[in-house]
């Protein structure tokens, strides 16, 4: 097997200090990818950040998102020629950008992208996120590729979730990794 760079992709606001991946950064070792605007995030922007950073890096990379950070990985996938950096994708949590309500801080980000990921790629919904209808998450995963995973009612998947270190994330991650033949 292939040893991976595992780099964590958080969504708008970044991951605070309670978080899963700040967790996974902490006690692992994972690659957070740093974004210049939290606030304000341009897809263009976050999009050559990770370009950057996969450029940069040797070695295949597994992508560990969430929430925006899934929608960081579609756009991504769908116009770079450097897709092959890219075994694997982790996707917890991407919100539906679409909604009328949806914050105008990522409102830029819509229309969602929808293309089938070039990677193998496992995203994670919970039936009560809040960002995201249950079953338009559904259809998001689907339109991906991905492999389907729901954990029933668990919220926006994040710290208020209460998951702390989220071993079962780490149990999937593990999974994926072996499904894309990297370690």
């Amino acid at each position: 097997m292939t040893t991976s760079r595992i780099l964590l992709l958080p969504g708008w606001q970044n991951s605070g200090a309670d978080h899963w991946q700040t967790c996974w950064e902490q006690q692992h070792g994972f690659e957070r990818v740093l974004q210049d605007d939290w606030w304000w995030p341009r897809r263009g922007d976050w999009m050559i950040r990770l370009e950057e950073t996969l450029l940069a890096g040797d070695g295949p990379a597994v992508l560990v998102a969430h929430s925006l950070g899934c929608h960081l990985v579609a756009a991504w996938a769908a116009h770079s020629r450097h897709v092959a950096r890219v075994r694997a994708a982790l996707l917890v949590a991407p919100p539906d950008l679409e909604r009328p309500d949806a914050p105008p801080q990522v409102q830029g980000w819509a229309p969602m992208q929808r293309r089938a990921l070039p990677f193998c790629s496992t995203a994670v919904l919970s039936s009560d996120d809040p960002y995201c209808a249950a079953d338009r998450s559904l259809a998001l995963a689907a339109d991906w590729g991905s492999e389907i995973v729901t954990l029933g009612a668990a919220g926006h998947v994040n710290a208020a979730s209460g998951l702390g270190g989220w071993s079962e994330g780490l149990d999937l991650l593990r999974d994926l990794k072996q499904r894309a033949g990297v370690d």
